[in-house]
């Protein structure tokens, strides 16, 4: 009896053991699954499409269809496919960035700093547009027609007008209206209006033309293009105020490429548009249908460090308003602020290709 229950009592230690190491099993592998995903993300197989994400300025399909012909160039350059991901928001595209689902984009500032800062991405090209300006500028619009229409009424009274203004990730229609107009009018963008939208500066400038709201954030170089494409309502509007320059938008290619990868990209784009011939005036072409581009010239990291200021600046600025419960909250907030910004510094002083 007592060798029987000797034997039972080892038959279900073992099924105990058993048992913790399938419970095991099961816990682990989903981790073994994420970091072989996470492997295969860090390392693209050499014949694997790049996939390029397109940073939505008007539809997602006007998006795609202007970057098809410089993107199949591109392709036949580097001797690899390239798919396209055109989406509808800046969100969407942030967030197949950390899935890891982009390799290479065409981003505004904001962006591009925040996939150059998580160390996803490197710059290697910058836009150009046919003005020659190192930048662009900010804009607020309005209809011509009055109540609405004079920037002194709309620091006065910014509770009876409705805005129609840019995600928060977009510079010009959200980051520097806030920081170089807003704030320093005593104005929260997203609590001191009648009624907000949220959209690109194509649907935002259509809301004020067509008073289904009375001002937006835009910018220089998407105005040009809006005025061509809807000149009747652009009639309907005006320039209320405008920034300072921000630079132009970059181009950033994923950190596990390899340099000889990122250097030919960048030749390519550097070239595109400067030839001579039949050849060069259809690329010309395409790059006017880019939002009047001029074309690309070569860049890296540290074309990000006006953006990051821009984005400190903002931030700084929305601690030192913000209501806190004690002053020793608000001064951690500040050095986290001041800390991370110095780590943001340091990552874009990398330059190497």
């Amino acid at each position: 009896m007592q060798a029987f229950l000797r034997r039972f009592g080892s038959f279900i230690s073992t099924g105990r053991r058993a048992a913790l190491a399938l419970a095991m099993g099961l816990l682990l592998l989903p981790l073994l699954a994420a970091a072989q995903a996470a492997a295969q993300a860090a390392a693209p197989a050499a014949d694997a499409p790049v996939r390029f994400g397109i940073l939505p300025l008007g539809g997602a399909f006007e998006s795609r269809s202007d970057w098809d012909p410089l993107l199949a160039e591109l392709s036949r350059a580097i001797q690899r496919p390239v798919s396209v991901l055109s989406v509808n928001s800046y969100e969407a595209l942030e967030q197949a960035i950390q899935r890891g689902e982009v390799d290479m984009a065409f981003l505004s500032g904001k962006m591009a700093l925040d996939a150059v800062s998580q160390k996803r991405m490197k710059v290697v090209a910058q836009v150009v547009r046919h003005d020659g300006l190192p930048g662009y500028r900010g804009l607020l619009l309005t209809r011509k027609a009055p109540p609405f229409n004079t920037l002194k009424n709309l620091v006065n009274q910014p509770e009876r007008w409705r805005l129609a203004r840019g995600e928060r990730q977009s510079v010009s229609g959200f980051i520097v209206p806030q920081l170089q107009f807003f704030l320093p009018n005593h104005i929260v963008m997203e609590t001191r209006f009648l009624s907000e939208v949220v959209g690109t500066h194509q649907a935002n400038a259509l809301a004020v033309a067509n008073n289904e709201a009375d001002v937006a954030t835009n910018n220089s170089a998407d105005f040009e293009r809006f005025k061509l494409r809807f000149p009747a309502e652009a009639q309907r509007l005006q320039v209320l105020w405008e920034s300072e320059l921000i630079p132009h938008a970059q181009i950033v290619v994923r950190r596990e490429y390899p340099p000889e990868l990122r250097l030919r990209v960048q030749a390519f784009l550097v070239a595109y548009g400067r030839g001579k011939g039949a050849r060069g005036d259809a690329e010309r072409v395409v790059l006017k249908s880019l939002h009047d581009l001029a074309g690309f010239v070569a860049a890296d990291n540290s074309s990000l460090l006006p953006a990051a200021k821009l984005a400190y600046q903002l931030a700084m600025q929305n601690a030192k308003t913000a209501q806190w419960v004690n002053d020793a909250a608000r001064q951690a907030r500040l050095q986290r602020l001041e800390s991370g910004y110095a780590e943001q510094l340091a990552v874009l002083k990398d330059v190497s290709p």
